[in-house]
C-alpha cells in the first residue's frame, strides 16, 4: 500500500499551502541527491516527496486525493501517482520543482531545472499533455475495461539530428551577475534561442515543424479501473507529445464521462432501478426480472407489497474505487394504478371499496415515504 502523502511531508491534512510548500522544502533538502550521493533509499525519498507535494501543491488534485485517496490517480497500466506514478525520474522533479530550492545546492546558483552531473545542470523540457474524453456505460464502470483509443500526438521526426545551443552552451539556461549594493546578485533564466532544451536543431526534414516535431497517430492503451466516476480524470504517462531533443513527453490526460443507463441510476457506489409492478402482482406477489451491471437477474416480490418498498439487493452496485468492497441496488417498488378500466373491473372495485382488505391501514413498522428518503442517506 502507498504511503499517505500527508505522512510523508510530515504534515495534517489542514496545512496550508505555505506550509506543504515548506515541509516539502525541507523534505527535499533533506533527501537530496547531492547531499545523499549514491543512496537510493534517500532517492526514493526525495521522490516519495516530489509527489507527494506535486499532488497536495494542486487544490483540484488535493481535492480529489482527500476523497479518494491514491486511487483517484491510479488508473493501472501507465498512470499512477498524483502526477509522476512509479516511473518517475529526476528530471521530472527538477524541471518542475527545481526552482523551490533556491540556492540551497550548488555554487549559490538559482536552483535546478535537470539532473544528473556537478554543478550546472541541462534543463529537459517537456512535451505538452493531451486531453481526451472516454465515455463509459455502467457496466463498463462497474467492471472496469481496457480502451484503445487513437491519439493524435507529436513526435521526433526520423532523420532529425541536434546540436548544442551556442547561446547557453547547452545548459539551458542564461546566467546574468548584477553588481547592487548588496554585492553580487546572480540570476538565471531560461534560454530564449533554445527554450531551455540546451539544443537547437541542425537539421530536419521537411515534414517536421520548427522544433523537429511530427504529427503521428497512435493507438493507446488505457487501463480503466472499476469505480471510476464523472469527471474523474486519470493519466497515461508519457503518451502526450514528445519534447524535442533529450526532452520528456508529455502525458496523456483521460477525463471519465459516464453515458447515461436505460434502467440503472447511479448514485455513489450505489444504483437505483424503479420496478413497476401491477394491483395483481402487489396482492399475489410475483417474480421480476430486473437488469444488474452483470446481467439480469429474477427477484421474488411478496405477496401483499406496498407501492415504495425499497428492496435492497446488496453487493449489486458499483465497487468502490478505494477497493472497500461494493455498493448495493435499490429497486424502488411502484404500484401502477390503471387508468382506464372496464365496466367489469369498475364493478369490482366498487364492491371492494368497503372491503376491510382494501381500506388503507398502515402499521407502525410501514415507513413513510420521508423515513424512506431519511434511511438512504442515513
Amino acid at each position: 500500500m502507498k504511503q499517505d502523502y500527508y505522512e510523508i511531508l510530515g504534515i495534517s491534512k489542514s496545512a496550508t499551502a505555505a506550509e506543504i510548500k515548506k515541509a516539502y522544502r525541507k523534505k527535499a533538502i533533506q533527501y537530496h541527491p547531492d547531499k545523499n550521493p549514491d543512496d537510493k533509499e534517500a532517492e526514493e525519498m526525495f521522490k516519495k516527496a516530489a509527489e507527494a507535494y506535486e499532488v497536495l501543491s494542486d487544490e483540484n488534485k488535493k481535492a480529489r486525493y482527500d476523497q479518494y485517496g491514491h486511487a483517484a490517480f491510479e488508473g493501472g497500466g501507465g498512470y499512477g501517482g498524483g502526477g509522476f506514478g512509479g516511473g518517475m525520474n529526476m528530471d521530472d522533479i527538477f524541471s518542475q520543482f527545481g526552482d523551490i530550492f533556491g540556492g540551497a545546492f550548488g555554487g549559490g546558483g538559482g536552483g535546478f531545472s535537470g539532473f544528473g552531473g556537478g554543478g550546472g545542470r541541462q534543463r529537459r523540457v517537456k512535451g505538452s499533455n493531451l486531453r481526451i474524453r472516454v465515455k463509459l456505460s455502467l457496466e463498463e464502470i462497474a467492471n472496469g475495461v481496457e480502451k484503445k483509443v487513437k491519439v493524435r500526438r507529436k513526435i521526433q521526426a526520423p532523420g532529425v539530428s541536434y546540436k548544442t545551443c551556442e547561446t547557453c552552451n547547452g545548459s539551458g539556461q542564461m546566467t546574468r551577475i548584477t553588481n547592487t549594493i548588496l554585492g553580487r546578485m546572480q540570476t538565471s533564466t531560461t534560454c530564449s534561442t533554445c527554450g531551455g532544451a540546451g539544443q537547437t536543431i541542425s537539421k530536419k526534414p521537411a515534414d517536421a515543424d520548427g522544433h523537429g516535431l511530427k504529427v503521428s497517430e497512435e493507438t493507446v492503451t488505457i487501463k480503466i479501473p472499476a469505480g471510476v466516476e464523472e469527471g474523474m480524470q486519470l493519466k497515461v504517462a508519457g503518451k502526450g507529445n514528445e519534447a524535442p531533443g533529450n526532452g520528456i513527453s508529455g502525458d496523456l490526460l483521460v477525463a471519465i464521462e459516464e453515458k447515461e443507463h436505460e434502467a440503472l441510476k447511479r448514485e455513489g457506489d450505489n444504483l437505483h432501478y424503479d420496478l413497476y409492478i401491477s394491483f395483481s402482482e402487489a396482492a399475489l406477489g410475483s417474480s421480476k426480472e430486473i437488469d444488474t451491471v452483470t446481467g439480469k437477474v429474477r427477484i421474488k416480490v411478496e405477496s401483499g407489497v406496498q407501492s415504495g418498498k425499497i428492496l435492497r439487493l446488496r453487493g449489486k452496485g458499483i465497487p468502490s474505487i478505494n477497493g472497500y468492497g461494493k455498493g448495493d441496488l435499490l429497486v424502488h417498488i411502484n404500484v401502477w394504478t390503471p387508468k382506464t378500466l372496464t365496466k367489469e373491473q369498475k364493478s369490482f372495485f366498487e364492491k371492494m371499496a368497503e372491503d376491510e382488505n382494501f381500506v388503507p391501514s398502515p402499521e407502525k413498522s410501514d415507513k413513510s415515504f420521508f423515513e424512506k428518503v431519511k434511511d438512504m442517506f442515513s
